[in-house]
């Protein structure tokens, strides 16, 4: 229930259309008075209420963030309080750092995989991104080969916005309003076999294909200009791929012939989304480099960080070396107290083992929602699943009519009718996501399941 002491919801969206600029959104469509705006009030468990009272299953944990749901409030409130009378702001700036930050970064070196021991902190996942960028840079360039100018990342990825995360993301939308990306990234193959040839159902097919066609590409660009491979263990845009058995350690393999550094782009997947506490360790990842933000602070406070393997970090802490990179609320006391409160509940109560009992039962559910006309594929893991949508064309496509009133209108409206917040694309490939709180039990997944099976249903009647 809102309180009556909240501003009317109204005068909120009027004040939001006349002030607040929104992120990746046309801003121009909230309407003159913000009625088209969706004001999210308050939140419990795996529920969020808008301000006209309405509950809604968070179906998308806020933004692949809240991997608690919002129930533990007073325990990270407790937590803050504790932090904040001690110490409410010390930067981690030229030899100074305080207790909090030095506490998590251990406590992430014993979760992390394996060889990865050090942190860098930030405050997002973009800023992670850059810092990956910036640290594989410098790492060549301290042992002699700093002609390694180069990234890989694979087509249809999104690893941020920033300038130079938003060079190793694959969507020109994005990327040509601000011109040449400041890293030159090729893209590669993303590991999607939906659409493929029946062999390539076999993960050896698979894999054997996607490695030489990355070798292809290191060779052309030149081996010795390429500084690092990012790619996440499930790739989120285009819909939650997974790869093949023996695509990670192929990575790892490729990296190590020809000397660039391999980074897992873990914003998304760390912290339970797959059952594990990086999604790496499900596919045998053995990166140099990951990323994180997100869950790790189980969206209770801001952070990010850039997780380092050993390896790296004895170059880049040679004597006289100076890592000159940093952002001034870099494990901010207030972020990493949050965090380490969000790790302590987790390990407590045992959330990875409530991902990896119900992983099975989701994964049915999912699955089964492919024997709908409109659902050409599903693909996941863990809490973590997408549908991609098929239409009225024989190629399977849509023509504008259908993605208009289908994907465009009807699947979303009908969603959130029914009381379930998910994601559903409109751009490239249609697709329906879901990425619940890992708190969620068997009931309130099955209900995201019906929900998803219903709409579907009307969404295929009307192909």
């Amino acid at each position: 229930m809102t309180t009556s002491t909240r501003t009317p919801t109204g005068e909120l969206s009027a004040t939001a259309a006349r002030h607040l600029l929104l992120n990746m959104t046309p801003n121009g469509s909230l309407g003159q008075d913000g009625e088209n705006l969706f004001v999210v009030q308050r939140g419990e468990g795996p529920y969020i209420w808008d301000a006209t009272g309405r509950r809604y299953i968070d179906g998308l944990s806020g933004l692949y963030c809240c991997q608690l749901g919002y129930s533990y409030a007073p325990e990270f409130a407790e937590a803050a309080d504790k932090q904040l009378r001690e110490l409410c702001f010390s930067p981690l700036w030229s030899a100074s750092a305080h207790p909090t930050a030095i506490e998590l970064s251990e406590r992430l070196a014993r979760i992390a995989p394996v060889d990865i021991e050090h942190t860098f902190f930030s405050g997002g996942g973009a800023e992670a991104v850059e810092t990956a960028w910036k640290i594989a840079r410098k790492y060549h360039a301290l042992r002699g080969e700093a002609g390694r100018t180069k990234a890989i990342s694979r087509r249809g990825a999104y690893h941020g916005l920033t300038l130079g995360a938003l060079s190793l993301t694959d969507d020109p939308g994005l990327r040509e309003p601000y011109g040449p990306g400041a890293i030159e990234t090729r893209f590669v193959s993303d590991t999607n076999r939906f659409g493929l040839a029946p062999e390539f159902l076999d993960d050896d097919v698979h894999t054997a294909m996607l490695l030489a066609e990355l070798e292809a590409a290191i060779l052309a660009e030149g081996p010795e200009t390429i500084a690092m491979l990012i790619a996440e263990p499930v790739q989120n845009r285009g819909g939650c791929i997974t790869p093949p058995e023996g695509y990670w350690p192929g990575l790892r393999a490729l990296a190590d012939r020809y000397g660039f550094l391999l980074c897992a782009d873990e914003v998304i997947t760390a912290f339970g989304r797959l059952g594990e506490w990086f999604g790496g360790d499900r596919y045998d990842a053995r990166p140099d480099i990951v990323t994180v933000a997100k869950g790790i602070t189980a969206g209770y406070a801001p952070m990010g960080a850039t997780l380092v393997s050993s390896r790296v970090t004895e170059v880049l802490n040679r004597p006289g070396a100076v890592l000159n990179h940093g952002y001034t609320f870099a494990g901010h006391p207030l972020s990493a107290a949050i965090a380490l409160r969000s790790l302590e509940i987790m390990e407590r109560d045992r959330i990875l083992d409530n991902v990896r009992g119900q992983q099975d039962h989701l994964a049915a559910r999912m699955t089964s929602l492919a024997d709908l006309p409109i659902v050409g594929d599903v693909r996941g893991a863990g809490f973590f699943y997408a549908c991609e949508l098929v239409g009225d064309l024989e190629d399977g496509g849509f023509s504008a009519g259908a993605r208009a009133d289908l994907v465009a209108d009807l699947i979303p409206r009908r969603l959130r009718e029914a009381g379930l917040l998910a994601r559903v694309y409109n751009r490239a490939a249609p697709l329906v996501q879901i990425a619940p709180p890992l708190i969620s039990d068997r009931a309130l997944l099955d209900r995201i399941a019906d929900i998803l099976a219903e709409t579907l249903d009307e969404a295929s009647a009307r192909l």
